[in-house]
């Protein structure tokens, strides 16, 4: 995913904040005109939106004379997006994921968890059928993972099959 730069970032920001998911969008001029404070002109914001939607950023649709723009996908999914890229820089992202985890706050940490339970629910039979099995011990060792990296992980030789 494409890195965005300071204006690019504003812009988006605007079609966030301002464009719900089933609006139809926003013209240049008013993301222009969200954009006052930032004295730009007119051409600058079109030429903006435009390279977006040559990304893939942006969503665009003809009316009139116009561009209606609105973003493609939520800023969660981009963020979560940019976070995946960044695991994938090279070196381990197991050790990655671990520092990370431990760099949130205890709220987050949570948030974490819950994210995590939930997605091993799904790949269990269902919640109805739940009980201590497979899908709790996932997160004990998924928690075990992050409160002590080294505990039960495989030796280094056997890390590409521990993914």
């Amino acid at each position: 995913m494409t890195r965005l730069g300071d204006l690019e970032r504003a812009v988006m920001d605007v079609l966030w904040d301002s464009v719900p998911s089933t609006s139809n969008g926003v013209t240049v001029r008013e993301v222009a005109d969200a954009l006052a404070g930032r004295e730009l002109a007119y051409t600058t914001v079109m030429t903006v939106l435009d390279r977006l939607a040559g990304k893939g950023m942006v969503q665009r649709e003809r009316e009139g004379r116009a561009w209606r723009y609105r973003a493609a996908a939520s800023r969660e999914a981009h963020i979560a997006q940019l976070m995946l890229d960044a695991l994938d820089l090279g070196g381990s992202r197991d050790a990655a994921l671990v520092r990370f985890a431990r760099s949130v706050t205890g709220t987050e940490a949570e948030v974490l968890r819950a994210a995590l339970g939930a997605e091993a629910g799904l790949a269990g039979s269902g919640p109805a059928d739940r009980q201590a099995g497979p899908t709790d011990r996932v997160e004990t060792e998924l928690a075990d993972r992050i409160e002590s990296p080294r505990a039960g992980r495989a030796a280094p030789a056997d890390e590409a099959t521990d993914r």
